[in-house]
C-alpha cells in the first residue's frame, strides 16, 4: 500500500494473544456441607463472541429431553472478543519521528520506522455460569487487579527489543440472569466484563547500511586555494575496528589513517566517486 513492500508484524493478533492469556488460569472451588474444599476446578477460556455460547447451550437447553439429547458446553465458561478498534488521538506522537532499531542478525545494517499509530483496542470478556457461586468465584479472582487498570509489558515488533507498557483499562460491569421457561430449561448467567486496551499499530521497517568508512579529502591548487578542478593533496580515513562491531559497542574504537599525494592527478569531479 503507498508503494510500501509488504508487513505485518502481528500487533493485533499479540494484542488478543497478551489479554487472553491474563485469564487462562482462573479456578473455582466447591465445597462440601462442612466448608472443606472438595474440587478445584479449572475454567476454561475460549475465543469468540458471546452469542455463539449462548446459541450452542440453548440448543441443548431441555435436560429431560432423551430423543434429541446431546453434549451439553461445559459450564461455568470464560469466553472473549474484540468488540472495536479506535483511534486515540490523545497518545498521538509525531509523525516525522523515526525509532532506530538494530537489526539482530545483521551489524552493518540499521533498520528505521517511523512512530507508531495509538489505537484502543476494546475487549469483551463474558462469565457464563449456572449457577451464581460459581460465577461470583470468578469475577471476584478478576475485578481486584483492575483500578480500574492494569498495565502489561509487551514485545511490540518481532525481532527488535523495544517494550512497551500497555494500560488495559476495565470500562464497565453488567450483569444478566437468562433464565426464562419451566424448570427443565437451563439457567444461564453471565457477566459482561468490558476492557480498552491502550496499544499501538506499527508501520514498515525501511532498512539501509550504517556508515562504517568516512573519508574527508582536500583538493588544494599549487598556490594553495581550494579548486575542484585541484588535485587531491590529503585524505583523512576513519573506519571502526573491527569493521562489522555493533554500533551499540561502548566504547567504540576507530582507526584513523591520514594519507598526502604528491602531484596526483585525480580531482575533485574525477575522484568523487572513486573510494
Amino acid at each position: 500500500m503507498l508503494g510500501k513492500a509488504h508487513f505485518y508484524h502481528e500487533a493485533i493478533k499479540r494484542a488478543v494473544s497478551v489479554f487472553g492469556t491474563m485469564f487462562n488460569e482462573i479456578d473455582i472451588q466447591r465445597d462440601n456441607a462442612n466448608g472443606s474444599a472438595t474440587q478445584n476446578v479449572r475454567v476454561p477460556l475460549s475465543y469468540g463472541p458471546k452469542q455463539k455460547f449462548i446459541a450452542r447451550l440453548d440448543s441443548a437447553a431441555d435436560l429431560m429431553d432423551n430423543t434429541n439429547s446431546r453434549v451439553a458446553m461445559t459450564l461455568p465458561r470464560i469466553a472473549f472478543d474484540i468488540t472495536g478498534l479506535t483511534y486515540d488521538a490523545e497518545r498521538k506522537l509525531g509523525k516525522l519521528k523515526q525509532y532506530k532499531l538494530q537489526d539482530s542478525g545483521d551489524n552493518t545494517v540499521l533498520r528505521t520506522q517511523f512512530a507508531p499509530v495509538p489505537y484502543n483496542i476494546n475487549f469483551g470478556l463474558y462469565v457464563l455460569s449456572k449457577n451464581t457461586e460459581d460465577a461470583l468465584q470468578i469475577v471476584e479472582q478478576i475485578l481486584p487487579f483492575f483500578t480500574p487498570d492494569f498495565t502489561v509489558t509487551m514485545t511490540t515488533v518481532p525481532g527488535t527489543s523495544e517494550k512497551r507498557d500497555v494500560p488495559i483499562v476495565l470500562q464497565d460491569v453488567s450483569y444478566t440472569d437468562e433464565y426464562e421457561g419451566d424448570f427443565q430449561s437451563r439457567r444461564i448467567i453471565t457477566w459482561n466484563l468490558n476492557f480498552e486496551m491502550k496499544t499501538y499499530l506499527y508501520g514498515s521497517i525501511s532498512s539501509s547500511e550504517i556508515i562504517r568508512d568516512v573519508r574527508a579529502r582536500t583538493y588544494i591548487t599549487d598556490d594553495g586555494q581550494v579548486d575542484v578542478n585541484a588535485g587531491r593533496q590529503s585524505e583523512i580515513k576513519q573506519v571502526p575496528n573491527p569493521t562489522n562491531v555493533s554500533p551499540e559497542t561502548s566504547p567504540l574504537n576507530i582507526t584513523e589513517t591520514i594519507n598526502f599525494f604528491d602531484g596526483n592527478d585525480f580531482d575533485y569531479n574525477t575522484d568523487k566517486s572513486n573510494i
